[in-house]
């Protein structure tokens, strides 16, 4: 029986042991927010699991807003302030941060069968021993592309990888065995993981950057450009994605939100799969997110609303509607029973992405990770803009940076 069932079986035997007749409840009107588009067919997509749960649920009313990610984070903080907020969002990990830190939505324990889900995709929105969202997809994570044409096979591991790139390096006529965006962190992450490390110390809060590890990723990537010779001498992420394109790339690092992209541009002769292990160290891990439900911290005193859009959660996040979004949406599903599911499974792109994060770990949410990546983001930029650059001195200089920012007074520390 449904939550929502539950409450109204329960406030119609209250009625029946008082003497008097239960009052018809009244419809309950959910808004709920998503991240999701139009472009891509995401938000027809949500508002098609809306329209058939209303179908079922003639006394539930679900407004659906697309909003993109910072008009929704922003637009929700006002909201909640002014008394208005939405009683849903489908949005991104990243809010538990700021949502928590505000109080705009209640945490979730005892009300959800965390069983149901992925265990790492359900910790990407867990903080401070609370769970404060509920998966409904896992990806966002970072992956190697080949082209088969220019690399038959997918290498093992970072040596056959170089080898494979060195192959097909031709830089004078503009041809790269690998490629990916050299401006941005997020492409650091994985391998800093590889080498043991992570930005965070176990207090969750205190960066670690200025360490062992760091050095270590920050050297393997410097190498690749400039001892290997395989990349360009500049690439943000719109170069490396039209190299790879165009033929002018064997390899590319890049996210599992290109999936569909480079299977419309190189069909069979695309293959997908982890980012291969780095000889003397492990498999890359890259961070991984996906899309989340939030639920308003308004909603916490509302039982009626409350269990509708539990209900609404729990209908979404069920091995059907999930397999319907493998088919709609090419996305891996959070549901632990549907990423077994033969649309998965079965089908060589989205199985290579499958693998490939099951080497992802959770990317945190803290509001301090906005600094991290900030000083991170600096040092990479400083690393490939050099021959010279010196990793270890790029390790401090990230280090004394994200401290500086989460620091009291610091721009991702308390006030």
């Amino acid at each position: 029986m449904s939550n929502r069932f539950k409450i109204a079986a329960l406030a119609a035997s209250l009625a029946m042991v008082a003497g008097s007749v239960a009052p018809v409840a009244a419809a309950t009107d959910i808004t709920f927010w998503t991240k999701e588009g139009e472009a891509d067919g995401s938000l027809q997509f949500v508002q098609k699991l809306a329209d058939d749960f209303m179908a079922a649920n003639p006394d539930v009313n679900i407004t659906v807003v697309n909003k993109d990610v910072e008009a929704l984070r922003e637009d929700f903080l006002t909201s909640s302030l002014a008394g208005n907020a939405p009683q849903l969002l489908w949005t991104v990990a990243d809010h538990v941060g700021p949502f928590t830190a505000s109080g705009t939505i209640m945490p979730l324990d005892g009300l959800i069968d965390a069983g149901e889900y992925l265990p790492n995709a359900l910790a990407a929105v867990q903080a401070e021993g609370e769970t404060w969202g509920v998966p409904i997809s896992y990806g966002n994570h970072l992956m190697l592309f080949t082209n088969k044409e220019l690399v038959p096979d997918f290498p093992a591991d970072s040596d056959a990888m170089i080898a494979a790139a060195q192959a097909i390096t031709d830089a004078a006529a503009g041809d790269y065995g690998l490629v990916f965006n050299q401006t941005e962190s997020f492409w650091l992450v994985p391998f800093l993981g590889a080498f043991g490390g992570s930005v965070f110390a176990e207090d969750g809060v205190t960066p670690t950057l200025d360490t062992e590890a760091m050095v270590s990723a920050l050297t393997f990537l410097h190498d690749l450009k400039y001892a290997d010779g395989i990349m360009p001498a500049e690439a943000d992420y719109n170069v490396a994605d039209g190299l790879f394109k165009d033929g002018k790339a064997g390899m590319i690092v890049n996210g599992d939100w290109t999936v569909g992209a480079y299977v419309d541009a190189f069909g069979e002769n695309l293959g997908i799969g982890p980012i291969p292990p780095i000889v003397g160290a492990d498999y890359p891990e890259p961070y991984a997110a996906g899309a989340f439900f939030m639920v308003s911290d308004a909603v916490a005193g509302d039982e009626a609303t409350q269990a509708a859009v539990l209900d609404f959660i729990d209908y979404v996040t069920a091995p059907e509607q999930q397999a319907a979004m493998v088919e709609a949406l090419g996305r891996l599903p959070a549901n632990a029973v549907a990423i077994e599911d033969p649309l998965v499974t079965e089908d060589p792109f989205l199985a290579g992405s499958a693998e490939a994060i099951q080497h992802g770990i959770p990317q945190p949410t803290n509001l301090e990770m906005r600094c991290v990546f900030d000083s991170m983001t600096a040092g990479v930029r400083d690393l490939f803009a050099s021959e010279g650059s010196d990793p270890a001195a790029i390790a401090a200089a990230m280090q004394a940076s994200a401290d500086a920012g989460v620091a009291p007074g610091g721009e991702c520390g308390p006030a």
